[in-house]
């Protein structure tokens, strides 16, 4: 007996410790299965928990602040973190105590949650005569039914922000954001059914409303959506697959079945669906309504700008304009105010240019075809006039001017192309427009709830707390011996394409496939679709029946680093001149892409074919312009992509361009200047600027070089390969020759029809629209230009050639 009494001593040593420290450890946990009449869950009791069958739910009182609880349901199993996700709350807007406060069903068969013993704040207002069961349900729903079957309450039919698998969201129910990540209560952003049946996404403010998802200014079919259905149903099935009355659908990116997911509206007004990582504990965003952060009405409040940051967790930051202060540090949501008196008198009042800030919305007076000097005397005349947005007309070839009553959704995009003007005093002005580019007041910050409870707490027993503190003490350093014992054990048995294959988890929302499947889906790599540098690409038929082009990466050409580039890269940009990426596969040795399928090729192919005439030529300029000009300003990372040639940009059924291949692509944070050190060469000679060929510093503008070139490739026929020599400096004229073959044609001949005809593509001679081949040129010379300082932006470039084809010259 002495022996096994010693034997013991070690063991609760042990235990005692780790119940201690972790108090709500159980060796066998009396979770409940369901309520009867009569029963209670107490706030007190950390066991009082419903749980569904196969526990992949709970039900039962959660905290949300400091000493604040709500009745709610969450996954069971904890994330990476600790934390568990929440999917349902009864009190969101009114936590309880935590003393005193229970959830009762009571024998008229109403479900009541009490706060403190005293106050009903929260029920089903449900009656029964007949028995009456409280359950929580496989799918998560908590369900209120009688003996015989009939619900008399669920909380599907009253969704707080999520929705789960087969819950329907109907005429009836909305989805409402929480205030943060961190204050669950009631936020400003709803997803319903508006009158017309149709799904949106709306900014509910304390003060303000808009709609803002789909786009507001596109009329419903335009968007997608239609009117014609007398039924509001939305919902989603276990495979990720999305799908609602008004004809709007979509699938997860990793659609199939196996996966838990969920559908929030999030604090930052964005619709995402969710998939969970069982492996890493993570949750995945596998879709999402918004792809630009900034077009989210009301994210920073009134008087203020959103603009892209790639830095921030959130890739935005909300900046007061010149003149105003941020209103309250600790909730972002409600803006800035003036720092100053507006006088009255016309003469002490002036405005301050905003170049690429748009505020949508809110215009009390618009007018057509104005000069901007009666456009400033129109919101000088008016006192709640706060500054006005100057707009040129592409169509109609004259300016617009919209007075502002309100400064609401700004946000500084260099896409956009127009300038607002803001209504300051005089002599401000000048302060201001030195520091225009630095607007004032970043803000960004966490909301918090704490609720105010108090009682008396019992007094301390000195030497009770002692040995509690000592236990917890002991145990801890056994805890931390056991994990570096566990550490030296196996810590250093990682295999690195398991940190590579986690790391893809959690930066992107694609799917993961196996080598296998994607074997599978090419027919053992039998159909050769391209060929590159970076590997071959191979069409494919996926398990969902899409047709897929799937990239083999070469094994010896691109590594780890490389292929994690492409695939980050892309998850991070989402633009219709943009190829989309459904997943990836890294497997051993195999590193694979999985892009969407483009079913007229790549324009270096169509170069080559009697496919292309004139007008798809400018188009594909156009929209290979714009998906440039996007990576390089509005995307959440500045991205160089540091290969544009013709094999780079596919074309799907319509001949619209997708720009492709991100593997050599280089990202830039935006503080540092559009500038960026490279390791080596990147890119495909006769497409590279010289400033890869000097060694100069490389900056957005070899793209603009790059595209210049294949500009001019896609106007003559000819490769910058195969040009005949002019010059005896042979390797200038291997890197250069088309650029210059096609400038001497241009001097030789005075006549624009001359030079056109004696450099114009043979397959287009036919027919031709001079006028828009002639500024095609134009601008591929001024971006092929040596001094990279002479060579316009890709944005100006979409706007000179957006210009030129409304027929404003």
């Amino acid at each position: 007996m002495q022996n096994h009494h010693f034997m013991a001593t070690p063991i609760l040593i042990l235990i005692i410790p780790l119940v201690l420290l972790f108090p709500s450890f159980s060796f066998s946990t009396p979770y409940i299965q369901s309520m009867s009449k009569g029963s209670s869950l107490s706030v007190e009791k950390s066991d009082n928990v419903l749980i569904s069958p196969n526990g992949v739910f709970s039900a039962g009182f959660h905290s949300v602040g400091i000493n604040a609880y709500c009745f709610a349901i969450w996954y069971s199993e904890p994330l990476y973190d600790g934390n568990h996700t929440t999917v349902w709350m009864a009190n969101r807007d009114q936590p309880i105590n935590g003393r005193l406060s229970k959830l009762t069903l009571h024998k008229n068969g109403n479900l009541i949650l009490t706060d403190a013993g005293q106050f009903n704040i929260w029920s089903t207002e449900t009656k029964s005569v007949s028995s009456v069961q409280l359950l929580l349900n496989d799918t998560g729903n908590l369900v209120l039914r009688t003996s015989k079957g009939l619900i008399l309450w669920q909380s599907f039919q009253s969704p707080t922000d999520t929705l789960l698998p087969y819950q329907p969201l109907t005429k009836n129910t909305k989805l409402v954001s929480s205030r943060s990540q961190t204050n669950y209560s009631s936020g400003f952003y709803k997803l319903f059914f508006d009158d017309e049946n149709v799904l949106h996404l709306v900014y509910d403010g304390p003060e303000l409303s808009s709609m803002y998802w789909p786009d507001p200014w596109k009329r419903s079919w335009d968007a997608g959506r239609s009117t014609y259905n007398s039924s509001r149903i939305a919902v989603f099935d276990s495979s990720g697959h999305f799908k609602s009355t008004d004809d709007f659908r979509f699938k997860a990116a990793d659609f199939g079945i196996g996966i838990q997911r969920r559908l929030t509206v999030d604090p930052d007004g964005n619709l995402r669906m969710y998939s969970l990582d069982e492996k890493n504990k993570i949750w995945n965003v596998t879709w999402q309504a918004q792809s630009q952060p900034c077009k989210i009405h009301g994210i920073c409040g009134p008087n203020s700008l959103c603009t892209y940051v790639p830095l921030e967790k959130s890739g935005r930051r909300c900046s007061c304009i010149p003149g105003y202060k941020i209103k309250n540090e600790t909730d972002q949501s409600l803006g800035c105010e003036p720092d100053f008196n507006l006088s009255r008198t016309k003469s002490e009042v002036g405005f301050l240019q905003l170049r690429h800030v748009e505020f949508y919305g809110y215009d009390n007076a618009s007018y057509s075809n104005y000069t901007f000097k009666r456009c400033v005397n129109e919101c000088l005349q008016s006192y709640n006039c706060y500054g006005f947005q100057y707009t040129f007309d592409w169509g109609k070839g004259f300016y617009n001017c919209f007075r502002k009553t309100l400064l609401f959704n700004g946000y500084l995009a260099p896409s956009f192309l127009d300038t607002t003007y803001i209504k300051l005093p005089n002599a401000s002005i000048p302060f201001y427009a030195k520091h225009v580019q630095g607007f004032n007041s970043n803000f960004s910050h966490p909301l918090s709830l704490q609720l105010d409870r108090s009682y008396k707490k019992p007094q301390k027993n000195g030497t009770l707390q002692f040995m509690v503190w000592f236990a917890s003490a002991v145990g801890g350093v056994e805890i931390i011996c056991i994990c570096l014992v566990l550490y030296l054990l196996y810590g250093n048995h990682q295999n690195s394409s398991a940190t590579t294959q986690s790391y893809l988890q959690v930066v992107t929302g694609f799917r993961k496939f196996t080598y296998d499947e994607l074997k599978k889906a090419t027919h053992n790599f039998g159909e050769e679709i391209g060929r590159g540098s970076g590997g071959v690409v191979y069409k494919g038929i996926l398990s969902d029946r899409r047709v897929a082009a799937i990239k083999r990466l070469n094994e010896a050409n691109q590594g780890e680093d490389e292929f994690l580039a492409e695939v980050s890269t892309i998850g991070r940009v989402n633009h219709m001149n943009l190829i989309e990426v459904w997943g990836y596969c890294v497997d051993g040795k195999h590193q694979l892409l999985v892009y969407e399928y483009m079913e007229c090729g790549s324009l270096a192919e169509n170069l080559t074919s009697n496919t292309l005439d004139w007008e798809k030529r400018f188009h594909i300029a156009v929209g290979s312009a714009k998906g440039l000009a996007y990576l390089h300003d509005e995307c959440l990372e500045w991205v160089l992509h540091c290969d544009v040639k013709p094999q780079n940009i596919l074309l799907d059924s319509n001949y619209q361009p997708k720009v492709a291949d991100f593997g050599l692509s280089k990202l830039l944070n935006r503080g540092d200047g559009h500038d960026s050190g490279f390791s080596r060469v990147r890119g495909t000679r006769g497409y590279m600027a010289p400033e890869w060929i000097f060694n100069f510093r490389i900056t957005s503008k070899v793209d603009v070089y790059s595209y210049g070139v294949v500009m001019l490739e896609m106007v003559t026929g000819k490769s910058p390969m195969i040009v005949p020599q002019t010059s005896d400096n042979s390797g200038e004229m291997e890197q250069r020759g088309l650029v210059k073959w096609v400038r001497e044609k241009m001097n030789e001949n005075v006549s624009k029809e001359l030079w056109l005809e004696e450099i114009i593509d043979p397959l287009m001679k036919d027919g031709y629209d001079a006028s828009k081949m002639e500024i095609l040129v134009e601008v591929a010379l001024q971006c092929a230009e040596e001094d990279k300082d002479a060579r316009p932006t890709m944005s100006q470039v979409v706007e000179r050639l957006l210009r030129h084809e409304a027929g404003n010259y």
